[in-house]
C-alpha cells in the first residue's frame, strides 16, 4: 500500500475512546480505524460535484419576451434601457 508516514494528531477524549472501543469490537486496530475514515472523507470531499443551475425564469403570464423586443436581439434590448446614443 506505500510507504508510511507517521505524524501525530489530537482527537477529543471521548472520540478517541468510542475509536478504540470500536476498534477492538471489530478485530482491527485504531490505525486501520483512522485509515478507513480517512479515505471516506478525503473520497467524498474530492468527488467532483455537477454544478445545476436553478431554474430562474419567470412566470409570469407572458412568454418570452415582449412583441417589440421578440426580434432585434440584445442590441434592440441594449438600445431601449440605454438609449440609442449607446
Amino acid at each position: 500500500m506505500g510507504t508510511h508516514m507517521k505524524t501525530t494528531v489530537e482527537i477529543s477524549d471521548p472520540l478517541l475512546e468510542r475509536a478504540r472501543a470500536i476498534a477492538d469490537q471489530e478485530g482491527t486496530t485504531l490505525r486501520a480505524l483512522v485509515e478507513e475514515g480517512l479515505r471516506q472523507v478525503v473520497e467524498r470531499r474530492s468527488t467532483t460535484k455537477t454544478f445545476k443551475l436553478r431554474d430562474a425564469r419567470f412566470k409570469g403570464r407572458g412568454r418570452g419576451l415582449s412583441p417589440e423586443f421578440a426580434t432585434g436581439g440584445w442590441a434592440k434590448i441594449r438600445g431601449a434601457i440605454y438609449g440609442d446614443g449607446q
